[in-house]
């Protein structure tokens, strides 16, 4: 897992296959932002999602990324924009 733009990002966490938590350098004013996610480098249909049960907070967003009606995967690539 390696950081290729940093704004706002302080370090990338690996949770295991296809599950990554995306920590900021400085933290939010609140929950009030919007996440969204594009893939790159994959044949066929994988969805990035924010995790159901997992981090949203002002310091960090979690997402998990996996093929349409499978298992969790890893991706070459995984844009992550965050909207105040």
């Amino acid at each position: 897992v390696a950081i290729r733009g940093s704004g706002n990002v302080s370090s990338i966490t690996d949770n295991g296959t296809g599950s990554y938590t995306i920590n900021f350098t400085t933290a939010m004013s609140d929950t009030n932002y919007s996440a969204l996610y594009s893939v790159s480098g994959v044949s066929g249909s994988v969805i990035v999602k924010g995790a159901v049960s997992g981090t949203y907070s002002t310091s960090a967003v979690q997402i998990l990324c996996f093929v349409a009606g499978g298992a969790d995967t890893d991706v070459p690539t995984v844009g992550v924009s965050i909207f105040r």
